[in-house]
């Protein structure tokens, strides 16, 4: 088995990662010293800035498309954020398991899982052919390949309609049928061989009867 494909597949993955984490759009400029805490409003990322100690704090937002808010005192952060999001920006909390996954919350851990879990049967499924081509040293897609691929996009379509991202409904949605459909001809294929098996079958017994008299 050659080893490239699987290099090339590490190399995509951690061109992957790194897009993700990599930070987008424009620098943020922070005084020193200060405690941030990353935000997204609507179409813009920036951070949460808190200088000052307790109960004098100073906030400010700072947009990463250059705007920049007035300085806050903690009530009038408070006032417009809520208390909670005042607590976190001020002490400095940031969740890096959440800021790596874009959530914001345990219970949307449900629909990573759920995500993960269709990319992993979606990965499963190129692996199985590439084993079973490789074996046979031609290219072979075997129904498993199908199963992979249908269950692989019904979790990742309902992830992608959690995210409500339209490029991976739309890319799925349609991969859903065509998986389904490639099955539903599979198992008629099957059925229409039994039945000529057992066609076959009726017609050499009188046959053979014949010879045996």
């Amino acid at each position: 088995m050659k080893w490239e494909p699987a290099a090339l597949m590490v190399l995509v993955i951690g061109i992957g990662c790194w897009l993700v984490l990599s930070p987008r759009g424009g620098k943020v400029h922070t005084r020193d010293g200060a405690l941030t805490t990353e935000i997204r409003i609507g179409e813009s990322r920036g951070v949460v800035e808190v200088t000052g100690q307790p109960p004098a704090e100073e906030f400010r937002v700072l947009m990463r498309d250059g705007f920049e808010s007035s300085p806050m005192s903690r009530g009038e952060f408070e006032h417009a954020f809520g208390k909670s999001v005042a607590e976190q920006a001020a002490d400095g909390r940031t969740n890096r398991l959440f800021r790596f996954l874009n959530i914001t919350g345990w219970y949307s851990l449900v629909w990573i899982a759920i995500g993960f879990g269709g990319q992993l049967l979606f990965s499963g499924r190129m692996f199985l052919q590439w084993l079973v081509s490789e074996r046979h040293k031609v290219s072979v897609i075997t129904p498993s390949f199908w199963w992979f691929s249908l269950l692989g996009g019904i979790c990742l379509f309902s992830y992608f309609a959690w995210r409500q991202d339209i490029v991976g409904v739309l890319g799925q949605s349609s991969g859903i049928v065509i998986y389904a459909r490639n099955l539903r001809l599979i198992a008629k294929q099957r059925r229409r061989e039994a039945s000529s098996r057992l066609s076959a079958a009726a017609q050499s017994t009188p046959a053979r009867a014949e010879s045996l008299s």
